[in-house]
C-alpha cells in the first residue's frame, strides 16, 4: 500500500509554508470554512502523481501571489515497505514541472506511476453523467492510467497527430504523404486506445457487479458501457483490420475535416454510458442523489479492482464528498473506505459530518494558512 506520510508546501496556492507530518494511512478528514484551502492540499497530493493534477491547473496558476521563490511540494510516502522522498515543482527559469525522487531528478513526471496511484471526485464532477462526454472520457481515462502509466503518452500522441493533420487540412495544398503519415500514426496510436478501454471497462464492470449486498443498499451497481465507431468495430473486428478501416476513414473526411477541424471519427469521441443496473435507467435520468451514488460506486469497484489487481488501493481524493449524503449513507461510506485499507483524504465545512469516523479517522483543521492536527 501507498501512503502519504508528510506534506510540505512551499508558495503552493494559498500558503507561504505549511506541513503536515505523522499523516496516517487511513481515513484523513481537513475540516475548515469555505476558501481556507482545504482543496488545495488535496491538489497537493495528486500532484504527486504524474499530470496536472486535480484541477488540471497550469504551473503559474499554482504558485502563490507575490511569493518571493517558486511553489514546491514534498513529501515521504511509504510503498512496498519502503520511504520514498518526493519532491514536485516548479522550475524558476523554465517555467515547467520539475520532480525529484530521492534527492535526484527524474526525466518525466510518468517516473511518480511508480509509487503514487491516486484518484479523486470533486464538486465539479457532480455533474458528469449531464455534462459532455469530454468530461466523461477524461475521467475513465484517469482511471485506466492508474493502470497503466503508458495509456496518457498514447492519448498525447494521438492529440498531437489530430492537431498537426488539422492544421495541415485547414492551411491547404498539404503534402500527401504528410497527411497519409500523421493518419496511420492516429489510427494506430487510436486503435491502441480503444482496445485498453475496451479491456479496462470489462475489468471495471467485474468489479461493480462484485460490490456487496450492504455497498449496493447505499451505492449501486452502474452498467458500464463504452460507446465510438473504433470501439464497436473493435468488438467484432480484428484490431488490425479496424487500423485499416480507420485510416480509410480519414482520408475520407479531410475535406469535411478541415472545416470543422479534428476528425470526423476516432476515440475523442468516444462516450461513457453509465446505466443505474437495478433500475435499466440511464445515470443522467437518475436524481441527483443517485448519481452521487452511482459515482462514488464506480470509485469504490476500482479501488477495489486495484487492489486486487496491484495489492493495494489508490490513495483517494475525496473533496466534500460527505456534503450532500444523508448519515446513513456516509456512515455506510466511511465504513466501505476503512474495508478498502487505503489511504482517504476528505475536505468538509462542518465536522459533525464525519462523526460516524470520529474514533477512526485521522483530523487536522485547515484555516488561515495554517493546518493543525485536532481531533473530534
Amino acid at each position: 500500500m501507498s501512503y502519504t506520510q508528510s506534506l510540505q508546501l512551499h508558495n503552493f496556492r494559498c500558503y507561504d509554508a505549511a506541513k503536515m507530518e505523522s499523516v496516517h494511512s487511513g481515513l484523513i478528514v481537513l475540516t475548515g470554512p469555505n476558501g481556507a484551502g482545504k482543496t488545495n492540499i488535496l491538489e497537493a497530493v495528486s500532484l504527486l502523481c504524474p499530470g496536472r493534477g486535480i484541477r488540471a491547473a497550469a504551473n503559474e496558476d499554482i504558485q502563490k501571489k507575490d511569493a518571493s521563490n517558486v511553489w514546491a511540494i514534498a513529501a515521504h510516502v511509504e510503498t512496498g515497505g519502503a520511504v520514498v522522498q518526493l519532491g514536485t515543482g516548479m522550475d524558476a527559469m523554465s517555467g515547467k514541472r520539475t520532480v525529484r525522487i530521492n534527492g535526484a531528478s527524474a526525466k518525466a513526471q510518468v517516473a511518480l506511476a511508480d509509487y503514487v496511484s491516486c484518484v479523486w471526485l470533486t464538486p465539479q464532477m457532480d455533474r458528469i453523467f449531464l455534462d459532455s462526454s469530454s468530461g466523461r472520457r477524461k475521467f475513465f481515462d484517469k482511471l485506466i492510467f492508474t493502470f497503466d502509466a503508458g495509456h496518457a503518452g498514447r492519448v498525447t500522441r494521438y492529440e498531437n497527430a489530430m492537431a498537426q493533420r488539422s492544421k495541415l487540412l485547414r492551411e491547404g495544398n498539404a503534402d500527401p504523404s504528410w497527411l497519409k503519415s500523421l493518419e496511420a500514426q492516429m489510427a494506430e496510436t487510436g486503435v491502441a486506445i480503444a482496445a485498453a478501454r475496451l479491456d479496462f471497462i470489462g475489468r471495471l464492470q467485474r468489479a461493480c457487479d462484485l460490490a456487496h449486498e450492504r455497498e449496493e443498499t447505499f451505492f449501486p451497481k452502474a452498467s458500464l458501457h463504452l460507446a465510438g465507431t473504433v470501439e464497436e468495430l473493435l468488438y467484432k473486428t480484428p484490431a488490425l483490420e479496424v487500423e485499416e478501416l480507420f485510416t480509410y476513414q480519414l482520408k475520407q473526411s479531410r475535406s469535411r475535416d478541415s472545416e470543422t477541424g479534428g476528425a470526423a471519427t476516432g476515440p475523442h469521441k468516444a462516450d461513457l454510458l453509465v446505466r443505474y443496473k437495478a433500475k435499466d435507467m440511464p445515470a443522467d435520468q437518475c436524481s441527483t442523489g443517485e448519481q452521487k451514488a452511482l459515482l462514488i460506486g464506480i470509485i469504490l469497484a476500482h479501488a477495489r479492482l486495484m487492489r486486487g489487481e496491484r495489492g493495494a488501493p489508490p490513495i483517494l481524493l475525496l473533496d466534500e464528498v460527505a456534503a450532500h449524503l444523508d448519515e446513513n449513507r456516509r456512515a455506510a461510506l466511511f465504513d466501505l473506505l476503512i474495508d478498502l485499507g487505503g489511504q482517504v483524504w476528505m475536505t468538509g465545512t462542518d465536522e459533525s459530518l464525519f462523526s460516524a469516523a470520529a474514533s477512526r479517522a485521522q483530523f487536522w483543521a485547515v484555516q488561515n494558512g495554517k493546518i493543525t492536527r485536532t481531533s473530534l
